[in-house]
């Protein structure tokens, strides 16, 4: 069944690299991929998928499936296309979304074989406002019985960890006067802002080496002779759990409190983006994908135990049906995601390529899921007792 999976999806290779390169040579900033989301959904359209476009009213948005019409597990991939500001895809997105694509077109000609169906979620906006998070609240990933996606980068990891996130903005009101003239006449909105980095500063000293509290100042007044009376932070809280983020967002609240108070200004505080969870990875069904990489030529000493890369909106996904985030190699020169330099050969044939293994060895993952309803149950134990 494997060697029919690589035969569907090395015959449709060309098509699936044009569709990428397509994307990487256009890329789109999140909820804006309307090019992208067209013609991803066309190659799904061509290869007999049912698809609907714009789940929860998310324009670039959609949900493809493909069902055997025997009863069997519900696989989802994930597809992720947009790109970043002034870097383009230097995250690789353009090639992830045709792995999932390539791995559910070569998944679906031994379907009937198996049993089940397939599902391609195309999510805008990973970057930002990922659609993962609000997909997931509504409940999209309930009766999925494993989640797969493979993110490039210049060498081969499993899937690790990632951290739970918020972003929070603090707005603080003042009252402008003369700087100068009148400065006793003001309330500085700009004063509060500088009180909240240091009290900020300070809490860092008390939290976990898993902690991560970063911010800017978005405005902070209009001239140097006028008292701002408005002044704007936004901050990223993270840690490796959803509840040790929830307290230290609270702690961050409670710094942003006391600069309005001992300024005098009044606050107003909320979340600018979406929170994403911190990534849950199945370790069962991790392992399937290693010895898909295993048995397809990939030396083990290659494959490096998974790290934390910041936050996913997949990590909510993850709190639903059990996940995998692997990471494999398509650059043979180390360079870091969101850099110039990843991005130009993200772009190029080698990388191109390694899109096309990647997708194989999803497929393969998926169908070794499929075909063997024990693998099943462990992967779905396992993911009943992390989420009791």
């Amino acid at each position: 069944m494997k060697s029919a999976i690589a035969q569907t999806i090395d015959h449709n290779a060309d098509r699936f690299k044009a569709v990428s390169s397509f994307i990487g040579a256009n890329p789109e900033l999140g909820h804006e991929e309307f090019l992208a989301s067209a013609r991803l959904t066309e190659e799904l359209d061509h290869h007999g998928f049912h698809i609907e476009r714009g789940i929860l009213d998310i324009p670039t948005s959609f949900l493809a499936t493909y069902d055997s019409g025997k009863a069997g597990p519900v696989v989802a991939f994930l597809a992720e296309y947009d790109a970043l500001p002034d870097l383009g895809h230097a995250c690789g997105h353009h090639l992830i979304c045709m792995m999932s694509i390539g791995a559910a077109i070569g998944l679906k000609s031994v379907l009937a074989e198996t049993g089940g169906s397939i599902r391609v979620y195309g999510t805008p906006a990973e970057e930002t406002k990922g659609a993962k998070v609000p997909m997931a609240a509504a409940g999209l990933f309930k009766d999925v019985d494993i989640a797969l996606m493979a993110h490039p980068y210049y060498t081969y990891e499993k899937s690790g960890e990632s951290l739970a996130m918020d972003a929070i903005q603090y707005e603080f009101f003042g009252r402008s006067a003369h700087a100068a003239a009148q400065p006793y006449e003001g309330i500085n909105a700009l004063d509060a802002v500088l009180q909240l980095f240091n009290s900020v500063n300070a809490l860092r000293q008390q939290t976990k080496s898993d902690a991560r509290i970063h911010g800017i100042i978005s405005e902070g007044g209009k001239a140097p002779n006028i008292i701002p009376d408005y002044a704007v932070a936004q901050f990223y809280v993270r840690s490796a759990s959803r509840a040790y983020t929830n307290e230290l967002v609270q702690k961050v609240l409670h710094c942003a409190e006391g600069a309005a108070l001992q300024t005098g200004c009044t606050l107003k505080s909320s979340f600018y983006e979406y929170s994403y969870d911190e990534l849950q990875t199945n370790e069962t069904l991790s392992e399937v994908f290693n010895d898909q990489l295993l048995a397809m030529g990939i030396e083990p000493q290659a494959i490096e135990v998974g790290k934390d890369h910041g936050s996913l909106d997949l990590g909510n996904v993850s709190t639903q049906c059990p996940t995998i985030h692997p990471f494999v190699k398509v650059v043979n020169e180390k360079h870091l995601l969101h850099t110039k330099e990843f991005r130009d050969l993200a772009l190029q044939e080698p990388a191109l390529n390694a899109m096309i293994f990647a997708a194989k060895a999803l497929a393969n993952t998926a169908y070794e899921v499929l075909s063997t309803p024990e693998l099943l149950q462990k992967i779905k134990a396992e993911f009943a007792s992390a989420n009791k």
